[in-house]
């Protein structure tokens, strides 16, 4: 298949046919998002492959690809968040592909170093505060940790992915020690202890509980669309920073995707992935969930282009993910809970 810098849904159904040597997909998904269904149909519309899928948590998953082995229907794994991703590709659940179409389209940051699984739509994990009581807000990771900000910041716990693949992402940048000591200086400054989603963490900031907190953008962008109970109708309280701009840029929090290791319907699992990377697909995890495409150029949905543009750190996730062990060390060494 040639290399492609744009890839419409048209072209994609021309290039790999509208009959498959196999008419179905299966699907192992942890992405429990309704307006998905909209990726799937678009598929078998363009391509006469239908999808059997199985909904679950992404550990549940993983454990069911590996019980099942060698007999497993799995032709595909998506999941949110890198750290998962790589639990699959350590478990021995997917397999290497080679996809010129992925290669030119997804950025190498967002690649598995084997090409074991693709980054198809990504979070910006962003710093949010009370415009009510914070005219001095912190403008990166590291300024979370600053004694002026004590008894101010709200974060989700430390089982958290999000919060295990931040803590990976500094480690990355800054170091171990470095890391180790922002941890301990963010649980200094924390208004409660750690709980709750990142939409409750945006609901804390309403209610008065904490003045700062981290979340991913797509929650903020979902209560500017809709109306997010607690959030919504009071969202002109909330200001938003992207950190660390003149830095490594903002963390990005990840959603992708891999060939199971025992495809069935391998060629079909490829084209699958494939058109995660087309402009409709793109576009539409933008517009149906609020996130930001992988693909460079797709236009964004108002929502998320509300937000303004930003640097994103560009450090390799795929190297981020293999922190995520030291993260869960140091959140343990500093009493994150």
């Amino acid at each position: 298949m040639p290399s492609l810098t744009r890839l419409s849904l048209g072209a994609l159904a021309t290039l790999i046919g509208t009959t498959a040597m196999a008419e179905e997909l299966n699907l192992y998904s942890s992405r429990h998002y309704d307006t998905d269904e909209r990726l799937y149909t678009d598929f078998t519309e363009a391509t006469g492959i239908a999808i059997n899928r199985i909904e679950g948590n992404a550990d549940e998953l993983i454990a069911r690809m590996q019980a099942e082995g060698r007999n497993s229907p799995a032709d595909i794994l998506l999941t949110v968040d890198t750290s998962r991703l790589e639990r699959a590709k350590n478990a021995g659940v997917l397999q290497s592909i080679d996809s010129a179409t992925l290669e030119d389209r997804i950025p190498a940051h967002l690649q598995d170093s084997d090409n074991q699984w693709f980054g198809f739509s990504q979070r910006a994990r962003i710093i949010f505060y009370d415009k009510n009581d914070v005219t001095d807000p912190p403008q990166d990771y590291v300024s979370l940790a600053d004694p002026a900000y004590k008894g101010m910041v709200c974060h989700r716990s430390s089982s958290n992915v999000y919060s295990q693949t931040l803590l990976a992402a500094v480690i990355e940048n800054h170091g171990a020690e470095a890391a180790k000591e922002w941890a301990a200086g963010v649980v200094a400054n924390f208004a409660r202890d750690p709980e709750g989603g990142d939409t409750d963490q945006l609901r804390a900031i309403v209610s008065g509980q904490c003045d700062i907190a981290i979340a991913n953008t797509y929650y903020f962008a979902r209560a500017l669309r809709t109306d997010v109970d607690g959030v919504s109708a009071s969202i002109d309280q909330i200001g938003w920073v992207f950190p660390a701009q003149d830095a490594e840029g903002a963390h990005m929090n990840l959603s992708g995707g891999g060939v199971a290791a025992h495809a069935p319907n391998r060629e079909n699992a490829i084209k699958f992935l494939e058109y995660l990377s087309s402009d409709q697909a793109q576009q539409y995890f933008s517009a149906g969930n609020d996130e930001f495409p992988a693909v460079a150029g797709v236009s964004l949905s108002e929502s998320v282009a509300k937000l303004g543009e930003f640097k994103a750190d560009e450090v390799n996730l795929s190297v981020v993910a293999k922190n995520v062990p030291e993260a869960q060390k140091i959140f343990n060494e500093v009493g994150w809970k």
